[in-house]
């Protein structure tokens, strides 16, 4: 993967060489340092490689998709953002209120729309150029670079549909546009424009064991998995703009029919992808030179290298494993919260997942491991520990999976279901699957798997927010099945149970006494075992009332843990949970001031 990285790098360092001469809509416009017009770019498959690595270019860096990961993709039933509301930050995104002037949605939505605009300038200019006059087949290296361009393109317009609904599509370059100011495209109308692209992606691209760059570009793998992700999206429930509402089309199931044939294909290719047998081994490979995916479940992911703001990203650094800034790691993590209630959702003493996802303890300025609060939990898929990085140093080369196999068995287990609208044998051994992996060593403990539709249905649900926590899915996925609104709901129901010690939390301590042991980098759920806790290690002393007073025994500190948890936390206005949802308005993003500024057909979604 890091050999690939550095390809990728010094194509970027090179990118100023190639002109981009488009004249971009005003809210893409962009600065050019290049110095080759585009009718020389695509005369040499050495030229449209650098050409196209200036559209994968624009997934990188802090305006990037990690943008997406770490911001607004919360907050959902397993993550929330950290500290106290302000619409024009993050913590408005958090809490679905953000003003169009929000700080976190400009740069990055502009950003989109730059890589929609070079993806395009690379698709004409390849499907124009001499070198593919004769087709693929005539010159594969030059029909492989359309299948990235074209899977690139339908991506960034993927983020953009998931987001804000229905936006601005477009599918020439710039310069090819009769009118600058154009109304929005629905949603629906670009995923299926989408999904016909990469259709045609998929005949173009290699399969990743033939990819000469198999992890950071697109394959025929990876490029199937995101076409049944989109698939699944446009099945379910989208923003309607002009009734602001959010339907489903009544021929959802075609959408259905084809994730589950992209899935059964991928499924087929076992040799290509397939699970990890060792959960946690899929993230630790995101932080390192040497991989620790030999199954090559991540399909595709967005490397980061180089330290800086543009092809860098600060993950591990601002969320992750909180760690003080005195420790031998230097400042990492806290950025991003577990909600409490999403540590109770896993079996205490079977299921691998939850130690990997959330952080239970935190790193003192001695580099001592000590507990967290309840409420100050912390994701944990991403942590500046895993890396050689230490000091203060904010750009860690931590990479973003944007899909893996885990997802494609699931993907295939709900389509399945609803398409027949009952499991079939092949949608449960699926789901097995994820289940055996995450209870390994405890397969005895494997819950049923479910023989009818709506029970099956339920533990798809359940099964996705145990195996995909602070990947940036699970928002998505409320969405799409329309339930953030009940959800979020039930989310509050539980917390007020978790706070008052009510059922199924009636056994679980007001507080936690802690002993500081020295960290070392080892299985996490060895690490969270080693923890030196009154009463036994997280898995006793966290589900037993213990001593239920401040005053700790001698040689411990007390941690507040249900008595961490209050009103202001769960309904707040300030550091509440979803505080402001509303159901058929704040499922999308309002478009930033600036974009209404500079495209006067766009009109700001409901509710803004």
């Amino acid at each position: 993967m890091k050999t690939s990285n550095i390809k990728l790098s010094v194509a970027f360092a090179c990118m100023t060489i190639l002109t981009f001469t488009s004249s971009c809509k005003k809210y893409l416009q962009y600065e050019s340092q290049s110095t080759i017009s585009q009718a020389v770019a695509f005369t040499s498959t050495s030229y449209t490689n650098t050409a196209l690595i200036g559209a994968y270019s624009l997934l990188n860096g802090d305006a990037g998709l990690t943008k997406e990961a770490t911001i607004w993709s919360l907050t959902a039933d397993d993550f929330k953002t950290s500290g106290s509301y302000s619409a024009l930050d993050r913590r408005g995104v958090s809490m679905y209120a953000a003003d169009p002037a929000n700080t976190e949605l400009p740069g990055a939505f502009n950003n989109l729309y730059v890589g929609i605009e070079r993806a395009n300038i690379c698709i004409k200019g390849i499907q124009t150029s001499s070198l593919y006059s004769s087709g693929p087949t005539g010159n594969p290296e030059m029909g492989r670079y359309l299948g990235e361009a074209l899977a690139l393109r339908s991506l960034y317009h993927f983020v953009l549909v998931r987001n804000w609904g229905s936006v601005v599509a477009q599918w020439v370059p710039s310069s090819d546009q009769p009118a600058l100011d154009v109304p929005v495209t629905a949603g629906t109308a670009v995923l299926d424009h989408v999904l016909d692209d990469l259709k045609t992606a998929e005949g173009l691209l290699p399969w990743r064991s033939d990819s000469p760059f198999p992890d950071t570009r697109f394959s025929k793998g990876a490029v199937k998995a995101l076409r049944a992700r989109i698939a699944l999206f446009r099945g379910g429930y989208m923003m309607d703009k002009p009734t602001h509402t959010m339907t489903r089309s009544a021929n959802y199931l075609d959408y259905y029919k084809i994730a589950d044939q992209e899935c059964a294909d991928l499924m087929a290719r076992r040799d290509e992808h397939d699970l990890n047998p060792v959960y946690e081994n899929i993230f630790k490979t995101l932080h390192s030179t040497t991989r620790q995916d030999p199954t090559n479940e991540l399909m595709f992911e967005i490397g980061a290298y180089g330290g800086g703001s543009y092809t860098d990203d600060k993950l591990g650094y601002y969320n992750g494993l909180r760690i003080n800034t005195s420790s031998a790691y230097g400042q990492g993590g806290g950025g991003i919260l577990c909600i409490p209630t999403y540590y109770y959702e896993f079996d205490p003493s079977a299921d691998c997942r939850r130690d990997v996802t959330i952080n239970v303890d935190q790193i003192d300025a001695n580099t001592m491991m000590i507990m967290n609060t309840l409420t100050n939990m912390t994701d944990g898929k991403f942590r500046k520990s895993w890396t050689t990085s230490t000091g203060i140093n904010q750009y860690l080369s931590v990479h973003w999976p944007v899909i893996r196999f885990a997802d494609v068995l699931l993907m295939f287990a709900e389509a399945e279901n609803e398409i027949n609208q009952n499991p079939t044998p092949a949608a449960q051994s699926a789901l097995l699957e994820i289940r055996t992996r995450a209870y390994v060593g405890h397969t005895s403990a494997i819950p049923a798997i479910p023989t009818d539709y709506p029970t099956f249905f339920q533990a798809i649900v359940k099964e996705r927010l145990l195996e995909f926590g602070g990947e940036a899915i699970r928002k998505y996925d409320l969405m799409r099945w329309n339930l953030m609104g009940s959800k979020f709901a039930e989310t509050r129901a539980k917390m007020e149970a978790l706070m008052n010690g009510q059922a199924p939390y009636n056994n679980v301590p007001l507080y936690v006494y802690n002993k500081p042991v020295p960290y070392a980098v080892s299985n996490s759920t060895q690490e969270v075992g080693s923890m030196n806790n009154y009463g036994g290690a997280p898995n006793t002393s966290l589900f037993q009332p213990g001593l239920g007073t401040s005053t700790a025994p001698t040689g411990y500190t007390t941690y507040n843990w249900r008595k961490d948890l209050s009103e202001a936390a769960i309904s707040g206005t300030s550091t509440g949970f979803a505080t402001f949802f509303i159901s058929n308005q704040k499922e999308v993003f309002p478009f930033p001031s600036t974009v209404l500024l500079q495209n006067t057909k766009i009109i700001q979604n409901y509710g803004y």
